[in-house]
């Protein structure tokens, strides 16, 4: 919300984000009741003409230019090696744990998390089913189109439970600046409402 508020493009949105991310840091508890649960967070940041991709860990970010096709996020960090900004210690703060040894091409999700990224897109989870869905509809996206995957609880993106879905946002942004924007908000928990 700081970075919409504080900036006019995407970029610099990165930007407030990752400013605020290295003076606070992140956490809270990500959960309502008492048991204590909290993540690393990841962002889409997208204006009229670019879109990022940003992913977290503690103070150390890596974060990726869309450069056209589809792009998703979901719960585990997805930016593999191609990084188009980084914090200034990523890499060395990895060296130092022993996640990486500073020969091999440099991989954030696979460095930064115990997922394989070779079965990322082939495995079956949220992020698997989103990159899946969004697929199917590559090059003909509506904003109808984004609010039914956004409903899909089959695939998980709309979950149940304990871990609910809190809300969905579609947004559509018309590259011609005297068009305006509009955005989608769901007024309940539950996107399929």
């Amino acid at each position: 919300r700081l970075g919409l508020e504080r900036a006019d493009t995407a970029e610099k949105a990165l930007t407030v984000i990752v400013d605020l991310l290295e003076k606070y840091g992140q956490g809270g508890n990500c959960m309502e009741s008492h048991m204590a649960f909290t993540y690393h967070n990841s962002f889409l940041i997208a204006d009229r003409k670019e879109a990022w991709v940003l992913e977290t860990s503690g103070k150390h970010w890596a974060a990726e230019k869309v450069e056209g096709g589809v792009r998703n996020i979901s719960n585990q960090l997805s930016i593999t090696t191609k990084i188009d900004r980084q914090h200034p210690e990523l890499k060395e703060y990895a060296k130092s744990k022993g996640w990486w040894d500073g020969e091999k091409e440099f991989d954030f999700a696979a460095t930064y998390s115990y997922v394989n990224t070779a079965r990322m897109t082939t495995s079956r989870g949220r992020y698997c089913e989103g990159y899946k869905l969004l697929n199917k509809h590559k090059g003909s996206i509506t904003s109808e189109i984004m609010m039914e995957i956004l409903r899909d609880k089959e695939s998980g993106i709309n979950m149940e439970g304990g871990f609910m879905t809190t809300g969905s946002m579609v947004s559509v942004l018309p590259q011609e600046p005297n068009l305006p924007c509009i955005h989608f908000f769901t007024g309940t928990p539950d996107p399929a409402r």
